[in-house]
């Protein structure tokens, strides 16, 4: 059974940053590439960030390009997302996904196991 745990959620003012992290339970990641998404109040889930499975592409989304870096320690099991320069916009459920299936980064269908998410609330 794959489980995956975030952590590193919280309150923090805007232009501050957190780093959210990412254990992975039952199974080695290093098959894997792995995700950050999120979902605000009323809105639907959205892409954050994704890396490659060697580590060596990442990927962003245009709302957080510059800002947010994602990483990963196959030896611990472990993906990271660092968050600088936080805005309240950022605000969200960040959720940590590992990729299942050939297909796009992007898209939240090709990934099969889903952590139960980490609250981020930026104030202004």
């Amino acid at each position: 059974q794959v489980q995956l745990v975030e952590s590193g959620g919280g309150l923090v003012q805007a232009g501050g940053s957190l780093r959210l992290s990412c254990v992975v339970s039952g199974r080695t990641i290093s098959s894997n590439a792995m995700g950050w998404f999120r979902q605000a109040p009323g809105k639907e889930r959205e892409f954050v960030a994704a890396i490659s499975v060697s580590g060596s592409s990442t990927y962003y989304a245009d709302s957080v390009k510059g800002r947010f870096t994602i990483s990963r320690d196959n030896a611990k099991n472990t993906v990271y997302l660092q968050m600088n320069s936080l805005k309240p916009e950022d605000t969200a459920v960040y959720y940590c996904a590992r990729k299942g299936s050939a297909g796009s980064y992007y898209g939240g269908r090709f990934y099969d196991y889903w952590g139960r998410g980490t609250q981020v609330t930026v104030s202004s």
